[in-house]
């Protein structure tokens, strides 16, 4: 109740206060390790809040955002992180300790094996389950949504994931397509009907697993926290707070598929419109949600197919767009800082996300020319990225400090810029991600 009569920067403000003062899982002040450590911890929530509201930090913040790296890093494989918790929060903690970002992410990239095995998931193959053991984890896109059913999602989201989507992705999660309509409970005549469902052994069975996963997500999580407090306790932070999804992105990654979307841009564009309409206060609530509970500000956004050349500069404009600056606009209400992450190169969006509101959220670039973002947008977006994943496996230290020191003369000049790879990497050398860290606390002051 208080946070609604709160306005949005007010609601960001205690957001990043309360990270300066981190608890532990009893309430009391976090332990840090030293007072060192605690100098860093609260030099670094700081240097990269100033980053994001555009003011001029102490120096350059520089963050590494990595996929697998920290297990290939550890020379242990993919598929032993994902069921082994305790090996893959050693290996993110040597990785971690031994580059010393201003902030860390979680250890959280590569999943619980475990879990998705107990939940028979079929959107992914991943590391032993179809994947090699050494590489990362790989969609298996489809249409899990047909053309008919548009309707049906506008109409009732929440019962469209339950009863149609999630039981195609979840092989254990069958009994669900039983299941009545919630808001058809409403008398107690006839109440014990809409109840008959719960009584039959496939959806008891798909109760039963849900039971089994959710206790395996919680040994997980119970990993993964372990760690941010360790890491919080050595003075390098993770203010990272969960994640939503460009509505957009959401039908066409996980429902209709790239194919599928393609599509019904051209055939059936008012349906596209109006359920990625009814999606975006989802993926609002979805990103705020996730910082409330995990108490750090800021939300990913991975912005998988909107690229320059993915779709043309009037598709974007009508169907990528609108929705997405929705729930960006609905994330900085809610007290929460937007991360979005332009896969690819923007160059040809940046007049059109340019009018967001200054100093409110952080973007992610991969490819998208910086001095040109720096120009366009730098007045009201903080610029992160964009050293190559390429540069970073198969170039030398003095290239990556060359393009580190032209990021920070262009991009980072007068403060916005987060020093930080452009996209998710699996392999690098080791000295060129200890160049970038060091020359950027080094040169970018």
């Amino acid at each position: 109740m208080e946070t609604k009569q709160m306005t949005s920067e007010e609601k960001q403000d205690m957001m990043f206060n309360r990270l300066l003062s981190p608890k532990d899982p009893q309430g009391n002040d976090l332990a840090f390790k030293s007072p060192e450590a605690k100098n860093n911890y609260t030099a670094s929530i700081k240097r990269i809040w100033d980053a994001i509201r555009l003011k001029k930090p102490d120096r350059v913040p520089v963050t590494i955002f990595p996929s697998m790296f920290p297990i290939n890093h550890a020379k242990m494989t993919v598929e032993e992180a994902m069921y082994d918790y305790g090996k893959c929060v050693s290996a993110f903690r040597q990785y971690t300790l031994e580059f010393r970002p201003d902030v860390q992410w979680g250890a959280a990239a590569p999943g619980p094996g475990t879990f998705f095995e107990k939940l028979d998931y079929k959107l992914y193959k991943w590391p032993g389950h179809g994947v090699d053991p050494t590489h990362s984890y790989q969609c298996v896109e489809g249409e899990y949504m047909n053309e008919d059913e548009y309707d049906a999602l506008i109409t009732d989201p929440s019962f469209y994931f339950r009863n149609f989507y999630l039981p195609r992705v979840f092989g254990a999660l069958q009994g669900f397509t039983m299941l009545p309509p919630f808001t058809g409970i409403l008398e107690m005549y006839g109440l014990a009907f809409s109840f008959i469902p719960f009584g039959l052994p496939p959806v008891q069975n798909t109760y039963n697993k849900l039971f089994e996963a959710g206790a395996e997500a919680l040994k997980w999580a119970g990993a993964m926290g372990g760690f941010d407090a360790e890491m919080t306790s050595e003075g390098i932070p993770n203010i990272l707070g969960g994640f939503t999804k460009a509505p957009f992105d959401t039908i066409g990654d996980t429902l209709r598929g790239t194919k599928g979307i393609m599509l019904d841009m051209y055939r059936r564009p008012e349906k596209l419109i109006a359920a990625m309409e009814a999606l975006t206060p989802i993926m609002i609530n979805m990103g705020i949600a996730s910082a409330q509970q995990t108490g750090n500000p800021l939300i990913f956004i991975p912005l998988h197919k909107g690229a320059d050349g993915f779709l043309s500069d009037q598709q974007f404009r009508k169907f990528y767009w609108p929705t997405l600056q929705k729930v960006i606009l609905g994330l900085i209400d809610g007290g929460c800082v937007p991360f979005p992450a332009a896969e690819g190169a923007y160059n040809t969006r940046l007049e059109i996300i340019k009018d967001l509101p200054k100093g409110k959220t952080m973007w992610m670039f991969d490819q998208t020319d910086m001095a040109k973002a720096k120009k366009i947008v730098g007045d009201n977006i903080c610029l992160f990225g964009n050293v190559s994943s390429a540069m970073l496996e198969l170039g030398d230290p003095d290239e990556v400090k060359e393009y580190a020191k032209r990021l920070i003369d262009t991009a980072g000049k007068d403060g916005g810029f987060v020093m930080a790879n452009g996209a998710f990497f699996d392999r690098a050398k080791p000295e060129n991600i200890k160049t970038l860290i060091e020359f950027t606390k080094e040169y970018g002051v």
